[in-house]
């Protein structure tokens, strides 16, 4: 019998982000097949690092290590602080030098055309420019210049991609929310303001995502810097609860959809 395609739609959210390997871990030990991503920003990094074939323990690995150094490299700003070459590097490294159209389950990335004010979804092309792009978080990371673009965060304009996974292709849309306002927090620095700014822009639209979405997993990984990369393995154990949680829904759509006439 034919089953539904199903498609995850991987949110921005910095750091927090690594919620979204805990997620994937668990559909993986439950049998829930990913037919399809979708991802803005550290979505996108973690959805292209899982369709290249890098397997989750080697995710969990890997994610353990990631530390600041490795990517940063800071420049005089004029459009943002971190040029963005060094993690260009690193995506292309861990990815093979892979295209998308390569890469084992279909990865939408999302990215913001800062100059035409509009959505553009990477569905082909280099991996390593997509990825970067979509992480350019403005003000912080230099826009990635790609075919006469100016490409910058993709959670700027689509910070939970719902209908870029549908779009895909996919019957039924797990989106994986990992970027929760976190109010009275301590603002310290630009990286702060950009960051929260961009949260409080997006709270609205983001409740339109959750009713197009057929499953809303939300991970609580507010109380964490979105840019500190440290309490890595608990953001992580926390996607895991609470997609252990979501289970018996997901379950109940996949029977229900199999009972269709």
């Amino acid at each position: 019998m034919q089953r539904p395609k199903i498609g995850l739609a991987l949110g921005s959210g910095g750091a927090r982000g690594f919620a979204h390997l805990g997620v994937i871990k668990v559909l993986k030990d439950e049998g829930i097949p990913i037919d399809l991503i979708a991802g803005s920003s550290m979505g996108a990094l973690v959805g292209c690092f899982y369709g290249a074939g890098l397997d989750v323990e080697r995710l969990y690995k890997l994610s353990k290590v990631f530390k600041r150094k490795y990517y940063l490299d800071f420049t005089v700003p004029k459009m943002g602080f971190i040029a963005g070459n060094r993690v260009k590097e690193l995506i292309r490294v861990f990815t093979h030098g892979k295209n998308l159209e390569q890469l084992d389950i279909p990865v939408g990335v999302v990215a913001t055309d800062l100059k035409a004010g509009e959505k553009v979804v990477f569905k082909e092309g280099p991996i390593a420019e997509a990825v970067r792009a979509s992480i350019a978080i403005p003000g912080i990371f230099v826009p990635e210049k790609f075919n006469g673009k100016l490409l910058i965060d993709g959670g700027v304009i689509d910070r939970v991609p719902v209908s870029v996974v549908k779009e895909m292709g996919a019957d039924i849309v797990i989106a994986v929310d990992v970027s929760n306002v976190k109010t009275n927090t301590e603002i310290t620095s630009i990286y702060d303001v950009i960051m929260q700014s961009i949260d409080i822009m997006q709270m609205e639209l983001v409740a339109n995502r959750e009713i197009a979405s057929d499953i809303m997993i939300r991970p609580s990984v507010e109380m964490y810097s979105s840019r500190a990369f440290t309490n890595i393995e608990e953001i992580i154990e926390i996607g895991e609860k609470e997609t252990k949680k979501h289970i018996g829904a997901i379950n109940e759509l996949l029977k229900q959809w199999k009972e269709k006439p």
